[in-house]
């Protein structure tokens, strides 16, 4: 499987443009408008290390690994049993609208969220509870319900009025900042593949 773009390796990298509350706040009714039932994979992000991105066309999600070739399964987590990854914690599934803002609309600069799967879908707490399961490609994957908050990472990245813009309020309802999930069916996924609400 091939990237499409460069490995960011060890770079922390951020957006060219830090964007004001004002200007975040302006976007929040194109976000708001994204689709409910049927929307697309816009981007797929590979994390073969930490802080190391690949933009992909083409991946392969896999109910052991999640997105194939990408660091969650060496990641430990400290509430583990076992001391290994979270397994409610395989994907990270951003609003493209919103990581298409704050990284200037450049994939590369989209990609340092950290997110596997950018998706044009509402990704809101009313409209995509825990449990729900979204058909992308040949894959299933579900929405789980562990939370996933902005960090000191995605501040650096993008700025602190991105951070709390993600995390209070509309952004938090709508999760902007993105949601967990796990892969409950095997198969390959391409970016421009329709994101379903089964």
């Amino acid at each position: 499987m091939r990237a499409a773009s460069t490995t960011l390796l060890g770079v922390e990298a951020t957006a060219a443009v830090h964007l004001r509350a004002e200007e975040l706040e302006a976007a929040l009714d194109h976000i708001r408008s994204s689709p409910t039932e049927r929307g697309t994979l816009e981007l797929i992000v590979r994390r073969p290390v930490v802080d190391g991105r690949e933009v992909l066309t083409l991946g392969e999600l896999s109910i052991d690994e999640g997105l194939v070739g990408d660091s969650w399964k060496d990641r430990p987590y400290h509430r583990s049993p076992d001391g290994g990854p979270h397994p409610e914690m395989q994907l990270n599934v951003i609003n493209a609208r919103l990581s298409q803002l704050v990284g200037g609309g450049d994939p590369e600069l989209m990609a340092l969220s950290g997110d596997q799967l950018h998706v044009d879908l509402d990704l809101g707490f009313a409209n995509l509870p825990a449990g729900t399961r979204l058909a992308i490609g040949d894959a299933v994957i579900e929405v789980t319900d562990e939370p996933h908050t902005g960090c000191k990472k995605f501040a650096a990245r993008y700025g602190p009025d991105a951070l709390r813009f993600v995390n209070v309020g509309a952004g938090h309802e709508l999760r902007l900042r993105g949601l967990n999930a796990k892969v409950i069916v095997a198969g390959a996924i391409h970016a421009g593949d329709r994101v379903t609400k089964l």
